[in-house]
């Protein structure tokens, strides 16, 4: 996926009525995007490098075929990575999963005594593929935009309930009137205080006879701040996991916004 500039706000920049900036943070989860007094900005794409390139996890394998999957290995909290903005109004979460590579070498090695055959093992290499991600957005802001980014690695099922029929979860379209149980509770976040993630709709919640809502519902799936249970900053896992490693740039993430600056008072139409 990639972004362009919205003919609009080009022929603003073309104009002079505003300036074309770039932004751009990385390693630690939490920054900020100043937004200087009586101006807006209009944020409307960004380039994001994934955290963990350079992160390599090597495992011993048997002789047998095929990819071994991908296991318990520590690279799994690089596979759920998610960019949020928040405006002082509004909230916009982006979650993305980056794929991890694998490759199996093969190695030969004598086996014990008394036979010493040689005996192929393989070597299987797992590894973050942090290719830039494109995306186009369009966040306006008057106030600073706080930007944060973490690893998602849990996201635990809290209920799952059979899907009632009614008229906007109808029979054969929906999983309205279905037999399977769907999760319907979710939360990415920390046990004590979890922020709960509401399906269908957290508004009729007890509409689809699933009870009352719990506490600190919501209609989107977002991650907050937990490093068991939640959003984790990256560079605090590494530090944990491979210290040593910490300050090599190829592990963080980087995230470019691109965006317009108004210097004036926000119009009422701005969208």
């Amino acid at each position: 996926m990639s972004w362009s500039i919205p003919t609009l706000i080009e022929a603003d920049i073309k104009n002079g009525k505003a300036q074309y900036r770039t932004f751009q943070t990385g390693n630690g989860g939490q920054s900020i995007l100043p937004v200087p007094p009586n101006s807006y900005v209009v944020i409307f794409g960004y380039d994001f490098s994934p955290a963990g390139g350079g992160l390599v996890d090597v495992n011993t394998a048997s002789n047998s075929t095929g990819i071994v999957l991908r296991g318990a290995t520590i690279l799994k909290w690089f596979e759920t990575q998610q960019i949020s903005f928040y405006t002082g109004t509004d909230f916009y979460p982006f979650i993305h999963h980056v794929d991890l590579k694998q490759t199996r070498v093969p190695r030969s090695i004598n086996a014990s005594a008394p036979d010493d055959n040689v005996v192929t093992v393989y070597l299987e290499i797992t590894e973050v593929d942090n290719t830039p991600i494109a995306r186009q957005v369009y966040i306006t802001s008057t106030n600073d935009v706080t930007i944060t980014h973490g690893l998602i690695l849990k996201n635990v099922f809290v209920s799952r309930n059979a899907i009632p029929v009614t008229n906007r979860t109808p029979n054969g379209l929906t999983y309205g009137g279905n037999a399977q149980t769907v999760t319907t509770q979710s939360n990415y976040g920390p046990l004590a205080t979890p922020l709960n993630f509401m399906q269908p709709s957290p508004k009729d919640y007890a509409d689809f006879a699933f009870g009352l809502l719990p506490n600190n519902p919501d209609g989107q799936a977002f991650a907050t701040p937990d490093a068991t249970q939640g959003l984790r900053d990256a560079s605090n896992l590494i530090d944990s996991i491979a210290p040593v490693w910490n300050d090599e740039a190829g592990i963080s993430y980087f995230l470019n916004l691109h965006y317009a600056l108004y210097t004036e008072t926000v119009p009422d139409s701005r969208g």
